[in-house]
Protein backbone atom coordinates (compact mmCIF):
# COMPACT_ATOMS: atom_id res chain seq x y z
CA UNK A 1 0.00 0.00 0.00
CA UNK A 2 1.33 3.29 -0.42
CA UNK A 3 0.19 6.41 1.68
CA UNK A 4 -0.28 9.20 -0.30
CA UNK A 5 0.69 12.64 1.55
CA UNK A 6 -3.22 13.90 0.82
CA UNK A 7 -5.74 12.35 2.67
CA UNK A 8 -9.28 12.87 1.87
CA UNK A 9 -11.12 14.55 5.38
CA UNK A 10 -15.05 12.70 5.36
CA UNK A 11 -16.13 15.41 7.66
CA UNK A 12 -17.86 17.13 4.92
CA UNK A 13 -19.65 14.28 3.49
CA UNK A 14 -21.74 13.70 6.75
CA UNK A 15 -23.45 16.57 6.13
CA UNK A 16 -23.84 17.86 9.64
CA UNK A 17 -22.25 21.14 8.46
CA UNK A 18 -21.90 21.01 4.86
CA UNK A 19 -25.12 21.86 3.51
CA UNK A 20 -27.33 19.88 0.85
CA UNK A 21 -24.51 17.26 0.28
CA UNK A 22 -26.40 13.90 -0.98
CA UNK A 23 -25.88 10.49 -0.96
CA UNK A 24 -24.65 10.44 -4.54
CA UNK A 25 -22.01 13.70 -3.80
CA UNK A 26 -20.63 11.59 -1.16
CA UNK A 27 -20.24 8.66 -2.99
CA UNK A 28 -18.92 10.19 -6.22
CA UNK A 29 -16.60 11.78 -4.13
CA UNK A 30 -14.75 9.55 -2.39
CA UNK A 31 -14.58 7.71 -6.18
CA UNK A 32 -12.96 10.92 -7.80
CA UNK A 33 -10.77 10.18 -4.35
CA UNK A 34 -9.70 6.38 -5.34
CA UNK A 35 -9.24 7.46 -8.76
CA UNK A 36 -6.70 10.10 -8.48
CA UNK A 37 -4.50 7.90 -6.56
CA UNK A 38 -5.73 8.85 -2.46
CA UNK A 39 -5.28 6.10 -0.67
CA UNK A 40 -5.89 7.22 3.03
CA UNK A 41 -9.07 8.37 4.50
CA UNK A 42 -9.96 10.13 7.42
CA UNK A 43 -12.94 8.91 9.25
CA UNK A 44 -14.44 9.33 12.93
CA UNK A 45 -16.95 8.16 15.05
CA UNK A 46 -19.08 11.52 15.47
CA UNK A 47 -18.96 12.28 11.62
CA UNK A 48 -22.50 11.70 11.26
CA UNK A 49 -25.15 11.91 13.55
CA UNK A 50 -25.63 8.20 12.51
CA UNK A 51 -22.12 7.00 11.42
CA UNK A 52 -22.92 8.16 8.09
CA UNK A 53 -19.22 9.16 7.48
CA UNK A 54 -18.09 5.41 8.21
CA UNK A 55 -21.07 3.71 6.27
CA UNK A 56 -19.91 5.49 3.19
CA UNK A 57 -16.56 4.46 3.29
CA UNK A 58 -16.74 0.88 4.50
CA UNK A 59 -19.49 0.96 1.09
CA UNK A 60 -15.92 1.71 -1.12
CA UNK A 61 -13.61 -0.12 0.95
CA UNK A 62 -15.74 -3.24 0.61
CA UNK A 63 -13.46 -6.08 -1.25
CA UNK A 64 -10.31 -4.36 -1.43
CA UNK A 65 -9.51 -3.04 1.84
CA UNK A 66 -5.72 -4.05 1.62
CA UNK A 67 -5.61 -0.73 -1.18
CA UNK A 68 -6.08 2.02 1.64
CA UNK A 69 -5.50 3.31 5.08
CA UNK A 70 -8.24 3.90 7.69
CA UNK A 71 -7.90 6.66 10.28
CA UNK A 72 -10.39 6.58 12.98
CA UNK A 73 -11.48 8.79 15.71
CA UNK A 74 -12.88 8.08 19.07
CA UNK A 75 -14.19 10.47 22.29
CA UNK A 76 -16.85 12.49 20.60
CA UNK A 77 -20.37 11.36 19.93
CA UNK A 78 -24.26 12.82 19.36
CA UNK A 79 -26.92 12.87 21.99
CA UNK A 80 -30.21 12.30 21.05
CA UNK A 81 -30.77 16.09 20.72
CA UNK A 82 -28.03 16.09 18.31
CA UNK A 83 -25.83 17.75 20.58
CA UNK A 84 -22.11 16.63 20.56
CA UNK A 85 -20.38 15.90 23.30
CA UNK A 86 -16.80 14.50 24.20
CA UNK A 87 -16.51 11.16 26.20
CA UNK A 88 -13.26 10.00 26.83
CA UNK A 89 -13.77 7.34 29.35
CA UNK A 90 -12.84 4.17 28.73
CA UNK A 91 -16.08 2.61 28.35
CA UNK A 92 -16.97 4.94 25.77
CA UNK A 93 -14.13 5.40 23.21
CA UNK A 94 -13.68 1.06 23.53
CA UNK A 95 -17.64 1.47 22.34
CA UNK A 96 -16.67 4.02 20.37
CA UNK A 97 -14.06 1.91 18.34
CA UNK A 98 -16.59 -1.27 18.10
CA UNK A 99 -19.17 0.57 16.75
CA UNK A 100 -17.10 2.59 14.19
CA UNK A 101 -15.59 -0.75 13.24
CA UNK A 102 -18.65 -2.44 12.39
CA UNK A 103 -20.12 0.54 10.71
CA UNK A 104 -17.08 0.38 8.48
CA UNK A 105 -16.98 -3.34 8.31
CA UNK A 106 -12.93 -3.50 8.84
CA UNK A 107 -11.18 -5.68 11.50
CA UNK A 108 -9.16 -2.86 12.06
CA UNK A 109 -7.90 0.92 11.97
CA UNK A 110 -4.50 1.35 10.14
CA UNK A 111 -4.59 4.46 12.40
CA UNK A 112 -7.06 5.05 15.74
CA UNK A 113 -7.09 8.48 17.50
CA UNK A 114 -8.35 10.10 20.51
CA UNK A 115 -10.36 12.84 19.16
CA UNK A 116 -9.46 15.17 21.84
CA UNK A 117 -8.69 15.55 24.98
CA UNK A 118 -11.84 15.58 27.64
CA UNK A 119 -11.77 17.92 30.41
CA UNK A 120 -13.86 15.76 32.67
CA UNK A 121 -11.44 12.28 31.88
CA UNK A 122 -8.17 12.09 33.08
CA UNK A 123 -5.89 12.26 30.15
CA UNK A 124 -3.71 9.31 31.64
CA UNK A 125 -7.20 6.96 31.52
CA UNK A 126 -7.92 8.21 28.14
CA UNK A 127 -4.57 7.27 26.95
CA UNK A 128 -4.71 3.73 28.95
CA UNK A 129 -7.69 2.98 27.06
CA UNK A 130 -6.10 3.53 23.14
CA UNK A 131 -3.61 1.52 24.40
CA UNK A 132 -6.18 -1.34 25.58
CA UNK A 133 -7.88 -1.19 22.01
CA UNK A 134 -3.94 -1.14 19.82
CA UNK A 135 -3.47 -4.53 22.49
CA UNK A 136 -6.72 -6.25 21.04
CA UNK A 137 -5.86 -5.48 17.72
CA UNK A 138 -8.64 -2.85 16.69
CA UNK A 139 -5.82 -0.86 15.55
CA UNK A 140 -2.23 -0.88 14.77
CA UNK A 141 -1.57 2.62 15.53
CA UNK A 142 -2.70 5.12 17.66
CA UNK A 143 -2.35 8.60 18.22
CA UNK A 144 -4.04 11.83 19.43
CA UNK A 145 -5.95 15.26 17.94
CA UNK A 146 -6.58 18.65 19.09
CA UNK A 147 -3.84 18.81 21.92
CA UNK A 148 -1.00 21.54 23.39
CA UNK A 149 2.39 20.02 23.75
CA UNK A 150 1.76 19.82 27.57
CA UNK A 151 -1.00 17.39 26.64
CA UNK A 152 0.96 15.53 24.29
CA UNK A 153 3.69 14.81 26.45
CA UNK A 154 0.93 13.10 28.88
CA UNK A 155 -0.57 10.94 26.38
CA UNK A 156 3.64 10.42 25.45
CA UNK A 157 4.22 8.65 29.04
CA UNK A 158 1.07 6.51 28.44
CA UNK A 159 1.24 5.53 25.19
CA UNK A 160 3.12 5.25 22.39
CA UNK A 161 2.39 8.42 20.31
CA UNK A 162 2.62 7.74 16.73
CA UNK A 163 0.75 10.87 14.99
CA UNK A 164 -1.37 13.81 16.15
CA UNK A 165 -3.68 15.67 14.17
CA UNK A 166 -3.45 19.91 14.61
CA UNK A 167 -4.33 22.66 12.52
CA UNK A 168 -2.37 24.49 9.91
CA UNK A 169 -3.03 26.73 7.15
CA UNK A 170 -0.91 30.04 6.09
CA UNK A 171 -2.85 32.11 8.49
CA UNK A 172 -2.71 29.76 11.03
CA UNK A 173 0.31 28.24 11.78
CA UNK A 174 0.48 28.55 15.66
CA UNK A 175 1.25 24.63 15.90
CA UNK A 176 4.53 25.57 13.89
CA UNK A 177 6.26 27.06 17.18
CA UNK A 178 6.28 24.41 19.88
CA UNK A 179 3.95 21.47 18.88
CA UNK A 180 5.23 20.31 16.17
CA UNK A 181 8.97 20.47 16.52
CA UNK A 182 8.67 18.20 19.33
CA UNK A 183 6.79 16.03 17.16
CA UNK A 184 9.87 16.30 14.92
CA UNK A 185 12.01 15.29 17.97
CA UNK A 186 9.75 12.49 19.13
CA UNK A 187 9.13 10.84 16.01
CA UNK A 188 5.69 11.90 16.00
CA UNK A 189 3.77 11.87 12.66
CA UNK A 190 2.08 15.27 11.77
CA UNK A 191 -1.18 15.40 9.85
CA UNK A 192 -2.63 19.11 9.12
CA UNK A 193 -6.31 19.82 9.29
CA UNK A 194 -7.64 23.15 8.01
CA UNK A 195 -5.53 23.13 5.48
CA UNK A 196 -7.80 25.28 2.76
CA UNK A 197 -9.67 26.71 6.59
CA UNK A 198 -12.76 25.01 5.42
CA UNK A 199 -12.43 26.52 1.89
CA UNK A 200 -11.63 30.00 2.81
CA UNK A 201 -8.44 29.54 0.90
CA UNK A 202 -9.23 28.07 -2.09
CA UNK A 203 -10.06 30.93 -3.63
CA UNK A 204 -13.48 29.90 -4.78
CA UNK A 205 -15.22 32.10 -1.41
CA UNK A 206 -15.50 36.15 -2.85
CA UNK A 207 -15.47 38.68 -0.20
CA UNK A 208 -19.45 39.13 -0.86
CA UNK A 209 -20.19 35.25 -0.47
CA UNK A 210 -23.60 34.48 0.97
CA UNK A 211 -23.40 31.29 3.08
CA UNK A 212 -26.08 29.21 3.11
CA UNK A 213 -28.43 28.92 5.97
CA UNK A 214 -27.33 26.09 8.47
CA UNK A 215 -23.41 26.86 7.30
CA UNK A 216 -21.02 26.53 10.49
CA UNK A 217 -18.60 28.85 8.47
CA UNK A 218 -19.41 32.20 9.36
CA UNK A 219 -19.10 31.84 13.02
CA UNK A 220 -15.32 31.15 13.01
CA UNK A 221 -13.13 34.05 13.55
CA UNK A 222 -11.53 33.77 10.80
CA UNK A 223 -14.02 34.22 8.47
CA UNK A 224 -15.22 37.49 10.10
CA UNK A 225 -14.03 41.60 10.13
CA UNK A 226 -10.10 41.93 9.32
CA UNK A 227 -9.24 38.14 9.64
CA UNK A 228 -11.35 37.57 6.69
CA UNK A 229 -10.23 40.66 4.76
CA UNK A 230 -6.48 40.12 5.54
CA UNK A 231 -7.33 36.16 4.32
CA UNK A 232 -8.60 37.68 1.02
CA UNK A 233 -5.70 39.56 0.41
CA UNK A 234 -3.32 36.73 0.49
CA UNK A 235 -5.70 34.50 -1.62
CA UNK A 236 -6.06 37.18 -4.41
CA UNK A 237 -2.32 37.62 -4.58
CA UNK A 238 -2.14 33.48 -4.89
CA UNK A 239 -4.12 34.06 -7.39
CA UNK A 240 -1.93 35.63 -9.16
CA UNK A 241 1.08 33.31 -8.16
CA UNK A 242 -0.76 30.26 -9.44
CA UNK A 243 -1.45 31.80 -13.03
CA UNK A 244 2.58 31.59 -13.07
CA UNK A 245 3.22 28.82 -11.67
CA UNK A 246 0.15 26.51 -13.31
CA UNK A 247 -1.37 25.80 -10.31
CA UNK A 248 -5.07 26.74 -8.26
CA UNK A 249 -5.08 29.08 -5.17
CA UNK A 250 -6.02 25.57 -3.41
CA UNK A 251 -3.10 23.82 -4.69
CA UNK A 252 -0.77 26.23 -3.57
CA UNK A 253 -2.24 27.01 -0.02
CA UNK A 254 -1.95 22.73 0.42
CA UNK A 255 1.50 22.79 -1.08
CA UNK A 256 2.65 25.55 1.45
CA UNK A 257 1.54 23.13 4.46
CA UNK A 258 3.08 20.38 2.58
CA UNK A 259 6.31 21.97 2.90
CA UNK A 260 6.36 22.69 6.04
CA UNK A 261 9.28 20.62 8.22
CA UNK A 262 7.24 17.72 10.42
CA UNK A 263 4.47 17.57 8.19
CA UNK A 264 3.54 13.82 6.90
CA UNK A 265 0.56 14.19 5.81
CA UNK A 266 -2.80 17.17 4.87
CA UNK A 267 -6.11 16.58 5.55
CA UNK A 268 -8.71 18.01 2.66
CA UNK A 269 -11.79 17.43 3.22
CA UNK A 270 -14.57 17.94 -0.31
CA UNK A 271 -18.29 17.01 -0.76
CA UNK A 272 -17.96 17.18 -4.60
CA UNK A 273 -15.50 14.84 -7.17
CA UNK A 274 -13.62 18.54 -8.70
CA UNK A 275 -12.60 19.40 -5.44
CA UNK A 276 -10.87 16.54 -4.68
CA UNK A 277 -9.51 16.63 -8.04
CA UNK A 278 -8.46 19.61 -7.62
CA UNK A 279 -6.50 19.22 -4.41
CA UNK A 280 -5.02 15.43 -4.61
CA UNK A 281 -2.34 16.96 -6.68
CA UNK A 282 -1.04 19.55 -4.23
CA UNK A 283 2.58 18.69 -3.10
CA UNK A 284 5.58 20.86 -1.99
CA UNK A 285 6.23 24.05 -3.35
CA UNK A 286 9.22 24.87 -4.92
CA UNK A 287 11.63 26.73 -2.71
CA UNK A 288 10.94 30.07 -5.07
CA UNK A 289 7.15 29.39 -4.65
CA UNK A 290 7.71 29.12 -0.80
CA UNK A 291 9.32 32.05 -0.57
CA UNK A 292 6.79 34.39 -2.34
CA UNK A 293 4.14 32.84 -0.56
CA UNK A 294 5.73 34.04 2.08
CA UNK A 295 6.24 37.09 1.59
CA UNK A 296 2.41 37.61 0.51
CA UNK A 297 1.58 36.65 4.03
CA UNK A 298 4.07 39.32 5.62
CA UNK A 299 2.69 41.90 3.28
CA UNK A 300 -0.73 41.07 4.58
CA UNK A 301 0.40 41.61 8.05
CA UNK A 302 1.51 45.23 7.68
CA UNK A 303 -1.82 45.75 5.86
CA UNK A 304 -4.09 44.55 8.30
Amino acid sequence: MTVTQIALGLWPIAGITTVGVSQDDADQTIIAAIESGITTFDTAFSYGYEGESDRILGKHLRGRRERFTVIGKVGQRWTSGRERIIDGSRKSLISDAEQSLHRIGVDEFDLLMLHCPDPNVPLQDSAAAMHELQQRGLCQRVGICNINLEQLCVFQKIVHCDAIQCPLNLLQRESLSELIPHCISTNVEVHAYWTLMKGLLAGKITRDHEFAEGDSRPGYPIFQGTARERAHRVVDGMSELGQEAGLSVAQIAIGWVLSQPGISMALVGGHTPDQIRETCSATNLSPSLLQAVEYLVRLSDVSS
